[in-house]
């Protein structure tokens, strides 16, 4: 890769500025200084620096972050904050998105990467890879539930939902549940138990696939995926 464009792509500035570094004598590739700007380099096999510091290159980013509520999982949004904008810089300009959304008002797991492929392999409508939620709902869950969930239940919109796991943690008048479910409609958890006359008041996504939320990240908080982590998802299969 050309040494203006990598370090454009890692954000030390345009084109123009990187130029300017480099005529500056600012980069090092194994110690040499590098002026020009049509230098490929190989950054996975030679040490670059600027100003003297390591720079670190990596193609792909995994990161896990605990989305709070009211940030919209998008790239962009005119009028919203979105789940990038609670990036660092130096994770921005590796341009992940969000795998799949949540809901603006729900919580918990989200995966952000800049791997396509990945991304498409987990959200494929093929694949059916579950998606496990935690909810507080307003009124009594019952075993009647569990079981029309496990047949699916029919949406406002006709659908016929895939079976789903239904679990009852607490029942009463607001009951804690946790549901999987292998799809991905609009809404598709409240809109479930809207389908047998309740609410959910409360909405927590804690697992996707092998992935499970890392209890120790505050809301808005994130990290990158361990390699294990990163195998395990790139090797999921569905049972």
């Amino acid at each position: 890769m050309r040494i203006d464009k990598l370090l454009s792509n890692l954000g030390y500035g345009s084109r123009k500025e990187v130029k300017q570094l480099l005529k500056d004598g600012a980069v090092k590739v194994n110690d040499t200084i590098v002026r020009d700007a049509k230098q490929h380099v190989d950054p996975n096999t030679e040490t670059i620096t600027l100003y003297g510091e390591v720079i670190e290159y990596k193609e792909w980013i995994y990161l896990m972050m605990n989305k709070p509520p009211g940030v919209v999982s998008a790239t962009e949004d005119y009028q919203e904050k979105t789940v990038i904008d609670l990036l660092e810089m130096e994770d921005q300009v590796y341009k992940p998105f969000p795998v799949g959304r949540l809901d603006k008002d729900t919580e918990g797991l989200l995966l952000l990467t800049n791997d396509g492929q990945l991304a498409h392999r987990l959200l494929s409508p093929k694949k059916h890879v579950p998606k496990t939620y935690f909810a507080v709902i307003d009124g009594e869950v019952t075993e009647e539930d569990v079981q029309a969930f496990a047949k699916g239940v029919v949406l406002d919109d006709g659908h016929l939902t895939k079976p789903g796991e239904l679990k009852i943690l607490k029942s009463g008048l607001r009951s804690d549940i946790e549901l999987t479910i292998t799809e991905g409609k609009f809404h598709q958890v409240k809109r479930m138990f809207q389908a047998v006359g309740k609410r959910v008041i409360y909405l927590q996504r804690i697992s996707m696939g092998p992935l499970k939320l890392d209890e120790s990240l505050g809301l808005g908080e994130y990290r990158e995926l361990t390699e294990e982590e990163i195998e395990q998802l790139k090797n999921y299969q569905v049972k």
